[in-house]
């Protein structure tokens, strides 16, 4: 079988990633092609996949305008920039792995999807939680009636205090109006999760509530400087930059998040120069971030069911989720990576589910392999036809994103939102 051809459409940390596929299966998956606006990103690309020069594009609209060269594209572009490529390309025929979140609106995921079907394209969205182990693991005890008929989840997503200073207040993220709200970029995979996990019951209703705390201008300690480099009390503050940073390529380290800090060499005196002049040095008390720091997400299902979502950054994990599930005839608890608990109410008895781990690849250190997982699906799905092999399709995708919009709007609201059927909401 021939291997899928594939473009990558912004090619940052995400788009590299899902490259990496490649590496371990170019039998399977192959890249020809790439476009970003950042010539170096490209040049990167081009070099590891040997991709032809004519492929190579600072523009995903020339990629777009050129005679179908690919089976399908991997778009990664930021969060805003989502809508016209994803559009464009499956008006053209291309297959579509499309980052998360899939817009940062309605009308721009509805849009997505409106192409999709419209020209028979195959689209995996990035919720690779879907393809995480441990989660897959939950949906099937959940499924063989382990702990009965589902009651109450809990779920929360611990973002990590260096994690949210790095993304949600430094980084690229931090700004609704420039990326999108913290439910979204950060937490559309958990209210997917919810869904997921509780398919068969729609959610006829949804609260929340939220707020920015600690890192605003008037937490600023007395003496601190704008920038991390030059304050005379960094040694006390846990979101230094030095800290986060300079101590990480100290010791050897050269991935994310330091790469992202300086994409193209990453050293002691690179990094230096970036704290002192770009937005990753910059005092936590003196950015311009307006992102939620913490949220709570209610959710009532049409069976009686509840479920509550909490996303905080103040926490010593980094993303590694807890989850607690109430049934009617058991609980099941997972924490991170697992393995997964179920108590069983009539035996008294706890039992331990190991979860599966990936095969070694090039992407494992990457969501416990849940990207691989991602990857495998939607080349499995293009090779056969078969959309049904993708875990994170158009409709489904469209309701999660439905419900966290909803859910945003709860929270700027503050009044309880009743979903209608097809996902709208009043």
């Amino acid at each position: 079988m021939a291997p899928v051809r594939a473009v990558i459409i912004g090619a940052g940390s995400r788009g590299d990633l899902y490259a990496r596929f490649s590496m371990d299966h170019s039998d399977r998956f192959q890249i020809v092609g790439v476009a970003d606006p950042r010539l170096f990103r490209c040049r990167r690309l081009q070099q590891q996949y040997n991709i032809p020069e004519e492929n190579v594009f600072s523009d995903w609209q020339d990629a777009a305008d050129r005679e179908k060269f690919a089976d399908c594209v991997v778009i990664a572009t930021p969060h805003q920039l989502h809508k016209a490529p994803a559009v464009a390309f499956a008006d053209r025929g291309y297959h579509i792995l499309l980052e998360k979140p899939m817009a940062t609106t309605e009308e721009d995921c509805k849009a997505i999807v409106s192409a999709c079907k419209r020209n028979n394209i195959i689209l995996s969205v990035g919720h690779v939680l879907r393809y995480y182990p441990p989660i897959r693991k939950i949906k099937e005890l959940i499924d063989s009636g382990a702990i009965g008929d589902i009651v109450h989840i809990q779920h929360m997503e611990p973002v990590g205090f260096w994690h949210f200073a790095h993304s949600y207040v430094r980084g690229n993220w931090r700004k609704t109006a420039e990326s999108s709200f913290s439910l979204l970029a950060k937490s559309c995979h958990d209210v997917d999760l919810i869904r997921y996990w509780l398919s068969g019951s729609r959610c006829i209703k949804v609260s929340s509530f939220g707020s920015l705390l600690h890192f605003t201008p008037e937490n600023k300690p007395a003496g601190a400087a704008s920038r991390c480099l030059d304050c005379q009390v960094e040694n006390t503050c846990p979101y230094s930059a030095k800290k986060i940073y300079l101590k990480t390529v100290e010791q050897g380290f050269t991935g994310w998040p330091v790469s992202v800090v300086c994409p193209q060499t990453v050293d002691i005196e690179s990094v230096t120069e970036a704290l002192k002049t770009g937005p990753y040095g910059r005092c936590v008390y003196d950015c311009d971030n307006d992102v939620v720091s913490n949220q709570v997400v209610n959710f009532q299902f049409d069976g009686g069911q509840t479920a509550s979502f909490s996303m905080v950054a103040f926490t010593q994990e980094i993303c590694e989720r807890q989850t607690r599930i109430s049934g009617t005839k058991g609980e099941l608890r997972c924490s991170g990576a697992g393995p997964v608990y179920v108590f069983d109410f009539l035996m008294q008895k706890t039992t331990e589910h190991r979860c599966a781990a990936a095969p070694s690849n090039s992407m494992r250190d990457m969501h416990g392999g849940a990207d691989f997982f991602l990857m495998d699906t939607f080349v499995k799905a293009i090779q056969s036809g078969d959309s049904s092999a993708v875990y994170t399709g158009p409709d489904d995708t469209l309701q999660s994103h439905l419900l966290v919009f909803a859910a945003e709007q709860a929270r700027l609201q503050d009044r309880v939102i009743t979903i209608g059927p097809d996902g709208s909401y009043s």
